[in-house]
C-alpha cells in the first residue's frame, strides 16, 4: 500500500475532492480543495498544526483517493454529496439533510413566479443548485428590479374577469413587478418577460455586467463611494449567479420527494401487504464487466435512511453478468440479515425486469429467507414485475406508487454509478482505486 504522504506528492494541482481511508478501505474524511495537492500534502506536513480530531483522523489514513473536479464549484457540490452518500465519521458539516437552493421558475403556471426554493417544483424551470444561498437571495431582488417577474404566491388566471379589480401590491408601485395580477399585463408579454430573465440566467449576462462596472467606476471618480460600494455589491450578487452546479450532474435526490404514506400505502395494496414500512432497493454498475460493483438502499417510512445503504464488491461474477452479480449482492446481503438476526425489509426493490427478479428471488430462496416481498421495475418503459404475474404491470405515471417505486429505484442506481464513476476514471488513468466505504 503507499505511503499516504508520498500519494499525497503526486495529486494534481487542480480543484477535486479527496477521500481519506484506513487500511480497510472504509473513508475517515471527504474534503474539497482548489489544489488538491497542496491541500492533502498540508495534513502530512511537519509543521501542520491540525486540531485534535484531525491530527487522529491523518493517524489512521493509509490511502488516498481523489476525484477531480471542473472547479471549486463542482469541488463543493460533489463534496457535499459524497459526504451524505459515505457518512464519513470525521466529517461533522454537512451530514445533516439541508440542501443547496435553486431559483425556480413556475413555467408550468400561465404568469410564471421567480422564488428561491429548497424544495421546487420538478415541473418548473430550475436553475442551480447555488452553492451561496445568501448571495443567490440577494441576486434576487436585482433580477426582480430588471425584469419585473412577481415573487407572490398567488394563483393568477388570464381568463379570470376578477383580475381587472385586482389592486396590485406595493412591488408594482415602486417599479418592481408588472402586476398580472391585476391584468396590467398581457399572459404573452409577461412569458415574454420570463423569457428573457432565462436566457440572462443561461448566460448572457454580459451587456448588463459591464454596463454595471462602467457605472460603478463613473461613480467611484465622482468620489459618490457609497452608491459605488452599493452597485459593487449588486455586480458581485449578479456575477455570483455563476457561482452553480449542473442541475443533471449535481442532482440532490432528496430535494424530489413524494408524498411517502401515499406511496406506502398504494404500494402496499398493489403487492398485497398489510402494510410497508421498509424497502431495500438493489441495483449494478459496471464498466464493460470490470470493476462490478452493487449498491443497497433503505428507505423507513417512505424515506431514505442513509445509514442503511451498503456498497458490495461483486466476488464471484466474471464479466458482465447483471443477473448473477445482483443475485450476489442479495444473497450477501439476506444471510447476513438472518445470520445476525436483523429485521427484514418488507419489500425488496431490483432495477430490472424477468430476469433480474428471478435472480433476486432464486437469491432469497438460496438464503432461506421468507416473507420479503420481491418486484422489479424496467427503466425503458416503467413496468413492474411482480412474482406471480406472468405479465408486467403498467401504472399511471402519476401513481404515488410508482412515484415512490422510481424514487427507490433512482436512488439505488445514482448511489452504485457515483462511487463508480471514481473506479472508472481511475480506471482510465491505468490506476487502481481503493474498496468503497461500507463495503461488504
Amino acid at each position: 500500500m503507499p505511503d499516504p504522504k508520498a500519494t499525497a506528492r503526486d495529486l494534481p494541482k487542480k480543484p477535486g475532492c479527496y477521500l481519506m481511508k484506513d487500511a480497510a478501505g472504509s473513508v475517515l474524511y471527504v474534503g474539497k480543495a482548489a489544489d488538491l495537492r497542496s491541500r492533502v500534502s498540508s495534513y502530512f506536513a511537519d509543521a501542520a498544526d491540525l486540531a485534535p480530531d484531525k491530527a487522529r483522523m491523518v493517524a489512521q489514513v493509509a490511502a488516498i483517493d481523489y476525484l477531480e473536479a471542473a472547479s471549486e464549484v463542482d469541488a463543493l457540490l460533489t463534496e457535499a454529496r459524497l459526504i451524505k452518500d459515505l457518512r464519513p465519521p470525521f466529517n461533522i458539516r454537512l451530514l445533516d439533510d439541508k440542501s443547496f437552493p435553486y431559483l425556480e421558475l413556475t413555467t408550468a403556471e400561465e404568469f410564471p413566479g421567480v422564488y428561491f426554493s429548497r424544495q421546487p417544483d420538478p415541473r418548473s424551470k430550475l436553475f442551480g443548485p447555488f452553492v451561496s444561498p445568501r448571495d443567490l437571495r440577494a441576486a434576487l431582488p436585482i433580477l426582480q428590479k430588471i425584469f419585473k417577474f412577481r415573487t407572490c404566491d398567488l394563483e393568477i388566471h388570464e381568463a379570470d374577469p376578477k383580475r381587472r379589480f385586482q389592486r396590485p401590491c406595493l412591488l408594482h408601485y415602486i417599479d418592481r413587478c408588472y402586476a398580472p395580477c391585476a391584468a396590467l399585463i398581457s399572459r404573452e408579454e409577461y412569458r415574454g418577460t420570463i423569457r428573457r430573465l432565462q436566457r440572462f440566467l443561461e448566460g448572457k449576462r454580459r451587456p448588463l455586467l459591464s454596463t454595471m462596472r462602467r457605472q460603478m467606476m463613473e461613480l467611484s471618480d465622482a468620489r459618490r463611494f457609497e452608491e459605488a460600494a452599493h452597485l459593487r455589491d449588486q455586480l458581485r450578487a449578479i456575477e455570483s449567479l455563476a457561482e452553480r452546479g449542473v442541475l443533471d450532474v449535481h442532482v440532490q435526490p432528496e430535494v424530489f420527494q413524494q408524498d411517502p404514506q401515499a406511496g406506502l400505502k398504494a404500494l402496499a395494496k398493489l403487492v398485497g401487504r398489510d402494510q410497508i414500512r421498509t424497502i431495500e432497493g438493489c441495483d449494478i454498475a459496471n464498466l464493460s464487466g470490470r470493476e462490478t460493483v452493487g449498491s443497497l438502499v433503505q428507505f423507513v417510512d417512505g424515506r431514505p435512511f442513509k445509514a442503511g445503504y451498503r456498497r458490495f464488491r461483486i466476488k464471484s461474477v466474471e464479466g458482465q453478468n447483471d443477473f448473477a452479480a445482483i443475485g450476489e449482492v442479495v444473497f450477501r446481503r439476506f444471510s447476513r440479515l438472518k445470520d445476525e438476526e436483523q429485521t427484514l425489509p418488507d419489500l425488496l426493490l431490483i432495477d430490472g425486469g424477468a430476469g433480474q427478479l428471478a435472480a433476486a428471488v432464486e437469491a432469497l430462496r438460496a438464503a432461506g429467507v421468507s416473507g420479503v416481498t420481491a418486484l422489479g421495475l424496467a427503466k425503458r418503459a416503467e413496468e413492474i414485475y411482480l412474482v406471480d404475474r406472468p405479465a408486467p404491470l403498467s401504472l399511471p405515471r402519476t401513481s404515488p406508487a410508482l412515484k415512490l417505486l422510481q424514487y427507490v429505484r433512482d436512488e439505488a442506481h445514482r448511489f452504485a454509478q457515483h462511487y463508480h464513476h471514481i473506479l472508472r476514471r481511475k480506471s482510465l488513468l491505468g490506476e487502481r482505486a481503493a474498496a468503497p466505504n461500507k463495503l461488504s
